[in-house]
């Protein structure tokens, strides 16, 4: 059992003496408060009830994320100690152990069983309910401490790769936004003969608003579906495949044309909201929440890359709200934008399909490695 193995720790910061507080990110994991604001930390300098964490001591945040849906279990790493939230769990070895097993062991989904998701309905619904007993009461299987060595150490390896592919991944992001930003911009771009015209958004097309359609109207089978809120999470600046359906029936005004963009209507932030996509399919039906730009005198395409790199700051300016922001057609129609030539949208749109295409490979990559590193974890700790 884990109790064999760990004690909870309970030590408090009761004199104050360590100001050192530590917040536990599902991303990042213990780090000083500094480095990571976290809500839950308080922002009082009584400290008193904290925890005082040590080298190698572990804590458990049963706050839930998509990055870790029971909550995060990380090691204290740092030298000098600190202080974490009471609402944390912390607990510490008997005897010396390899930390960095455990680490692993914590990051796959083998003790989630043993946790207990609350289903009281005056229950805080982004956190996890902690059974003292039942959580040190799992059982954990325990290889040879060489053996913990080898699979700490091979595990490592996988995860420096998976970093590296990361890494690899972001630098492309960051070398495509330059490339765009620069070419769409006149004074900057290289492309020899490009003719470059400015006019405002609403002097080339015309906005409506997307289908009074929301999350309700999802279905297994039916039409193309796309929601605003996929604009966020699931689509770049052209779309090409749909991921939702639909059985709802709209006017034909709704359904796309190739080359719509479509720019949400509402975010959680103006910088949020300073997003577009070209929908490059046919047919589908464009949901609530979203302004529909339909232009015959720009490529969609580049229209939606102008709106993501060169003028999101003037999108962002334009947001209306504070808990919820809003942008009005109106509004972004009055942006001035300046655009190339047919011959040269052709030209750079290869160019960015071209990128995005790798982009795309090496996202693939290291999609694979993360499926290798969580079926490697629950073969190893199961």
């Amino acid at each position: 059992m884990l109790s064999a193995i760990f004690e909870k720790n309970t030590k408090k910061n009761s004199d104050g003496a360590i100001s050192n507080v530590i917040c536990n990110s599902a991303k990042q994991g213990l780090i000083p408060q500094r480095e990571y604001f976290d809500k839950d930390i308080a922002n009082s300098d009584n400290t008193a009830g904290y925890y005082i964490i040590e080298q190698n001591d572990f804590v458990y945040n049963p706050r839930k994320s998509a990055d870790a849906p029971y909550g995060p279990i990380s090691s204290y790493k740092y030298v000098d100690p600190g202080i974490v939230s009471p609402l944390y769990l912390c607990f510490r070895a008997k005897s010396i152990i390899n930390p960095r097993y455990y680490e692993w062991y914590f990051k796959s989904s083998v003790w989630h069983r043993y946790i207990y998701m609350s289903g009281d309905s005056g229950a805080r619904h982004d956190r996890v309910s902690i059974k003292d007993d039942t959580f040190f009461a799992m059982p954990i299987h325990l290889p040879s401490e060489n053996e913990q060595r080898r699979i700490a150490s091979f595990l490592d390896i996988l995860e420096s790769r998976i970093e590296k592919q990361r890494t690899l991944v972001d630098s492309l992001k960051k070398y495509k936004r330059g490339v765009i930003r620069t070419l769409l911009t006149p004074e900057y771009c290289k492309f020899k003969d490009a003719k470059w015209t400015s006019a405002r958004i609403g002097d080339l097309g015309s906005f409506i608003k997307g289908a009074p359609l929301s999350k309700a109207d999802i279905a297994d089978e039916g039409t193309p579906f796309i929601l605003y809120g996929e604009l966020y999470t699931t689509y770049n600046e052209v779309i090409t495949q749909i991921v939702r359906k639909t059985k709802a029936n709209v006017e034909q005004q709704y359904f796309s044309q190739i080359g719509d963009v479509i720019i949400p209507t509402s975010g959680e932030t103006p910088e949020e909201i300073s997003t577009a996509s070209c929908v490059m399919v046919p047919g589908v039906i464009l949901g609530g929440d979203l302004n529909i730009f339909r232009c015959s005198k720009v490529d969609g395409r580049i229209i939606s890359y102008i709106l993501n790199h060169v003028v999101s700051r003037n999108i962002a300016r334009i947001a209306q709200g504070k808990s919820v922001v809003h942008v009005q057609a109106n509004e972004l129609a009055k942006i001035e934008i300046a655009y190339p030539d047919f011959k040269t949208q052709e030209n750079m749109v290869t160019l960015f399909e071209a990128i995005n295409a790798k982009i795309a490979q090496r996202t693939k990559e290291l999609e694979l490695l993360l499926e290798q590193r969580r079926a490697l974890l629950q073969q190893v700790f199961i």
